[in-house]
């Protein structure tokens, strides 16, 4: 272990953060520590292998296991959605690829426009959350919209395509996409602290999701501000230890091979400036060259940000079980300990 940088420990502090920080430097842990609390009532501490929500931060996941079935010869990058899901859209382009689903470029509609919407919980005044058991369940809210855009014109972050990818995954296997993940990366990964749990049977060490109230000072659970289940657009729990687990397999090319994965982390569209998106996780550059490999989430009651930078093998895993946290701890780390010019380690 090693000290860690007084600001880190003193910011987590001054925002109360609740959730476990995890940091390796290739095969060795340099730091880890757990704060706050899973259940707040009981005040059950968070601990190193607690289980937490990490909304879109498993969106990777999907696009990994979208790569399998390409290497599988199932499906190709250059497939339409037309060809390979049989469901009818009669508003949307007959050009979408899965390519432009994995790289949010489809310009089809979404359910839920970060772009436009601020309030995710507004989305369960007409639709409760706790009907949204099943990919499919999700189709009502967005199937019949109209285009949003060309595809592949720009990058627009969409969830209702990586449901879609979802549902390719169900047809093109004959099982649900929830236990093709738990069985086709969580299993080979050893992830056994990690799933796609119901919020109403939640396994034990699972950190419950809390949104705080500030004008009155007090919280309430995320029960009724996320779906019930999560699936193939977010909403799986994992376990720090786990998250480390994936990215050491998914490096060592024990999910996919090298080929394929290289696809995965190609810069594949510009978001913005030096912010990129390959298939399910973001990518930054700088001066022209990958720094950061790294993806997140957010949710009501829910924070996530894992990174790895590839030129020095450190990799960060910082879930929590609060609106925020981990994005002001990544930026912390990388200022502190991380030079993004060379990847060192200080």
């Amino acid at each position: 272990m090693i000290n860690i940088n007084k600001d880190i420990v003193d910011l987590t502090s001054k925002i109360d953060f609740s959730g476990v920080i995890l940091i390796k430097n290739k095969n060795n842990c340099v730091y880890e520590a757990a704060f706050g609390f899973s259940n707040r009532a009981d005040e059950i501490k968070n601990k190193i292998n607690t289980k937490f929500g990490i909304a879109s931060g498993c969106k990777l996941f999907t696009a990994v296991a979208i790569c399998q079935l390409v290497e599988k010869g199932d499906i190709a990058f250059e497939t339409r959605l037309k060809d390979c899901l049989d469901l009818d859209f009669p508003n949307f382009d007959e050009d979408i690829t899965i390519h432009h689903l994995l790289t949010h470029s489809s310009g089809m509609p979404d359910y839920f426009d970060e772009a436009v919407m601020e309030n995710f919980e507004d989305l369960w005044k007409e639709k409760p959350m706790y009907l949204l058991t099943s990919l499919s369940d999700f189709l009502p809210m967005f199937q019949n919209n109209k285009m949003m855009f060309t595809p592949g014109e720009r990058f627009h972050y969409n969830n209702a395509g990586y449901i879609l990818l979802g549902l390719i995954i169900e047809q093109q296997t004959g099982i649900s996409f929830t236990k093709y993940i738990e069985t086709n990366l969580f299993a080979k990964c050893d992830m056994h602290d990690s799933g796609y749990f119901s919020l109403d049977r939640l396994p034990k060490n699972t950190a419950i999701g809390y949104i705080d109230l500030e004008d009155a000072g007090t919280w309430k659970t995320n029960n009724y501000a996320v779906p019930i289940q999560g699936g193939a657009d977010g909403g799986a729990f994992i376990s720090a230890p786990d998250m480390m687990k994936f990215w050491e397999a998914l490096l060592s090319y024990k999910l996919l091979k090298e080929e394929a994965t290289h696809l995965l982390l190609t810069p594949h569209i510009c978001e913005e400036d030096e912010e990129y998106y390959g298939y399910g996780i973001w990518i930054r550059k700088k001066d022209n060259t990958i720094c950061k490999y790294h993806v997140m989430g957010y949710d009501p009651g829910v924070s996530f940000n894992s990174s790895y930078y590839p030129q020095s093998g450190i990799t960060t895993v910082i879930p929590s079980n609060k609106d925020e946290g981990p994005y002001d701890i990544s930026q912390t780390i990388e200022t502190n300990y991380i030079k993004l010019d060379n990847n060192s380690y200080q």
